[in-house]
């Protein structure tokens, strides 16, 4: 089996602890070796999707029956577009924990498919009662765009009207759920009320999930650009920096959120779960 470079400050303690938990079935050094590579896939998903689905090659070679592991690969093969892999892990990896928190992720792997259809039919099943309300907004997203994908913008539009989007108070989705309302706002035509909604995404977005405040910008007509002007660098020493108006394309629809593997402490107990 061919190894992947792993740094020498990963140690494989970084990841969740339930996840350790999940690894005590196996003997010491394999999980080490596979919590390792859960810890890249976890630090690589975002920034380099086709490294991290190496890395959880890896760990399914190793650990093909611990349901964290096949929910690692399920999470790697989505970001790097492999809808009908995904959707092979996320339902192993479903059936070994009985959570039902993949389902939306499972329903937007549909969607990826080409299948939106069989999505709406998920957003209809007993499984999304049981969804916390994270994972309920998830699910409400993941309907919005299948309507989309089926042409139906209006519908889609009224899916996201919820409680959670009418709420003031900012949880992790909201900024989101906000971007996505205001986006299919503006795919039927409802320009003033989809710059409402993207201003209260921008107020929601405080660690930038979302690229509202530019679609924002587009909607009242400026785009800033750098251009490096050879005559005022001639007089002024440096670049300057002019505003320019324009109107930019459509930004693709919030995806599922993702699954971070590490744990924010790991010094904590090998055998605890959070």
């Amino acid at each position: 089996m061919r190894r992947l470079s792993i740094p020498e400050d990963v140690t494989g303690m970084e990841i969740d602890k339930a996840v350790r938990q999940e690894l005590l079935s196996l003997p010491k050094t394999l999980a080490d070796d596979v919590a390792k590579n859960l810890v890249m896939v976890a630090r690589l998903l975002d920034e380099d999707a086709p490294r991290a689905y190496e890395h959880a090659k890896v760990a399914l070679r190793l650990a093909s029956r611990v349901g964290a592991v096949r929910e690692a690969a399920g999470f790697a093969a989505y970001h790097t577009e492999r809808y009908q892999e995904a959707l092979a892990e996320f339902r192993a990896a479903r059936r070994m924990s009985g959570r039902p928190d993949l389902w939306p992720v499972m329903a937007d792997c549909e969607r990826g498919m080409g299948r939106p259809e069989r999505a709406l039919a998920m957003a209809g099943e007993p499984e999304v009662q049981r969804l916390d309300k994270a994972g309920q907004v998830e699910m409400r997203l993941v309907a919005a765009g299948a309507r989309r994908d089926l042409g139906q913008p209006d519908a889609a539009v009224v899916t996201l009207q919820s409680p959670e989007l009418a709420s003031t108070g900012v949880h992790p989705w909201t900024a989101r759920l906000r971007y996505a309302y205001a986006d299919a706002l503006l795919e039927v035509g409802r320009a003033e009320d989809a710059r409402e909604w993207f201003a209260k995404a921008v107020e929601a977005d405080h660690e930038g999930l979302t690229d509202a405040s530019d679609r924002l910008a587009e909607l009242d007509g400026v785009e800033f650009t750098d251009a490096l002007d050879p005559e005022a660098d001639d007089e002024a020493g440096e670049a300057g920096v002019q505003e320019s108006a324009a109107v930019g394309g459509k930004a693709d629809d919030p995806g599922v959120s993702d699954v971070d593997f590490t744990d924010d402490d790991p010094a904590g107990d090998d055998d605890a779960r959070p």
